[in-house]
């Protein structure tokens, strides 16, 4: 099986359809060790690169790119990262750790997520991520539901078969 990488996109802030607000979700800003944390918490299971960094592969990543925690109630419950490069955003990570997926916290997790990536920059002109079919089966239809639009999908690594 053939793994499939979909690329999204916003052009505006306006493109944003943003989820049912819920008070008790908020985006902090997080520390290396906490994005490492999570980013293994999350990643792992669904074969992020990112989840197997070495020491020096970490040193680079948290030295350019922007990482919040997602927190319901005060606890860790996902990760959002960005990089920003010229007036683009790229929404590097986002995630629910395990015990918050399926929670009903995704739509604004993601809403939170998207809104900070319009405010990282004065002259942001596009904001994007990708997902793949190693994901979890709600991101990419909660991606296209907040306004994110697909430009372009390109086979990733081969998966061996299902058992």
């Amino acid at each position: 099986m053939q793994e499939l990488v979909t690329y999204l996109e916003m052009t505006s802030p306006d493109d944003l359809n943003p989820a049912t607000v819920l008070p008790t979700i908020a985006l902090v800003p997080a520390t290396g060790p906490q994005t490492r944390a999570l980013t293994l918490r999350i990643g792992t299971q669904y074969n992020w690169d990112s989840a197997a960094f070495t020491d020096a592969q970490w040193s680079d990543y948290l030295a350019r790119t922007d990482s919040w925690m997602i927190t319901s109630n005060d606890q860790p419950a996902g990760l959002a990262d960005y990089e920003v490069t010229g007036d683009t955003v790229e929404v590097t990570t986002f995630g629910l750790v395990p015990e918050f997926v399926g929670k009903g916290i995704g739509a604004h997790a993601l809403t939170l997520t998207l809104q900070r990536a319009w405010t990282l920059t004065p002259t942001i002109s596009r904001v994007w991520l990708h997902t793949s079919t190693q994901d979890h089966p709600n991101a990419l239809p909660n991606y296209r539901k907040r306004g994110l639009r697909p430009f372009k999908t390109k086979p990733g690594i081969s998966l061996p078969p299902a058992s």
